[in-house]
């Protein structure tokens, strides 16, 4: 019913067995993993210093690799579905001079990490990069592929460990090198989760609550809508611009610092698509902060109730849903059992996550099955562990 996700180990030895091939049987000396992300609740509020509600998955990002004498590095991707070609070469600039981003886009996320990492300089290095988190699902791939190229580069010249400088790190080199002006959610989570729980993340202050997730009765459900999205486009920045603005016009420094009140109060001076963006992440800020007090006092039905809430209005507010996305929540929410469903990360496609009582999950995913008019991917998850060095056997 759900799809199985490969073992960490089992990409391991993927992409050492790819590894040997491409570097004439030279076995790598370091291995990483770093996951992605489901948020549960927080959608569009991380670029707006709100806060946000992910935890990390069980899928990761593995990089094997070894440091090489001087200056050339050389990568390799074995993951399914990336923009050829699947190995890139490169020099590092001896005068300090950027990385240029370029083709193919996967590698532009390696050259950004390497760009921003803390401890400079980057020695050269070969590397493989294996996958088992979907590509352009909203399960953050991306931030999974910057934080274990920068974990892996930890291992060839240490930095000084601040996790969340990393984090930071990392979210620059999306800015910069892939060109999305992401938040800071994605990458902190993959840089920080924790087994059993979720994390609150205040966006503004940089600081995390941990928040547990660990009751067996409960099933988070991902179902991949395999309708594709790029957050590159017009639409992501877009949204960004049109939250500054709105901030802008209410005098303030950011839509963390405005109430309703001052939304309503100013209603006159902004116009409907900016208001109705305003209003999405002001209720949405707040939703997540209830959704989180919830979830420790195990009132599952008041925190499904607020996914529900969320989802319609990344709908109708937000206006980054799409059919598919809409038909997956509507079917998830007619079966006994479930509390609650939502699109989530950056829309436009990719993944709905659903809470539901575990004894449900098979009757729910067949309903899903029958009511979705496309081909959805399933999987049963639960809280992962943040990145993490791996041993070689």
């Amino acid at each position: 019913m759900a799809s199985p996700v490969p073992s960490v180990s089992e990409l391991v030895q993927e992409a050492r067995r790819t590894y040997e091939q491409v570097f004439g049987g030279e076995a790598p000396e370091v291995a990483v993993c770093a996951p992605g992300r489901v948020n549960l609740i927080g959608e569009h509020t991380d670029y707006n210093q709100g806060f946000v509600l992910p935890m990390a998955l069980p899928m990761v990002t593995v990089v094997v690799g070894t440091r090489t004498s001087g200056q050339s590095v050389s990568i390799v991707t074995v993951t399914k579905d990336v923009e050829e070609p699947n190995r890139v070469d490169f020099n590092l600039p001896s005068d300090g001079s950027p990385l240029s981003p370029g083709h193919p886009k996967w590698a532009n996320y390696v050259k950004g990490v390497v760009q921003h990492y803390r401890a400079q300089p980057v020695p050269g290095f070969r590397a493989v990069i294996a996958s088992s988190v979907p590509l352009g699902g909203g399960l953050s791939s991306s931030a999974s592929l910057e934080v274990a190229v920068y974990t892996f580069l930890q291992q060839l010249n240490p930095d000084d460990g601040d996790k969340v400088a990393k984090a930071v790190a990392c979210q620059q080199a999306e800015h910069t090198h892939a060109g999305v002006p992401c938040g800071i959610m994605d990458q902190f989570v993959s840089v920080l989760g924790r087994e059993a729980h979720a994390l609150l993340i205040d966006c503004r202050s940089l600081e995390a609550t941990l928040v547990p997730l660990s009751d067996p009765s409960l099933v988070i459900l991902i179902t991949n809508s395999n309708v594709k999205h790029s957050l590159t486009g017009s639409e992501y920045p877009t949204r960004r611009r049109q939250c500054e603005e709105a901030a802008s016009i209410l005098g303030k420094a950011s839509l963390r610092e405005a109430t309703m009140k001052d939304l309503e109060d100013s209603r006159d001076r902004l116009d409907n698509v900016t208001y109705r963006r305003a209003r999405h992440v002001i209720e949405e800020i707040e939703r997540t902060s209830q959704a989180a007090e919830a979830l420790k006092r195990s009132s599952y039905k008041i925190f499904g109730k607020l996914m529900v809430e969320s989802h319609n209005s990344l709908r109708d507010l937000y206006e980054v849903s799409c059919r598919e996305l809409d038909e997956l929540v509507a079917a998830a929410m007619e079966v006994d059992g479930v509390y609650g469903s939502r699109m989530t990360g950056g829309g436009f496609g990719g993944c709905t996550v659903t809470l539901l009582q575990a004894h449900v999950i098979d009757r729910t995913i067949l309903h899903i099955q029958e009511r979705y008019s496309g081909s959805p991917t399933f999987y049963v998850t639960t809280p992962s562990v943040g990145a993490q060095v791996l041993r070689l056997s």
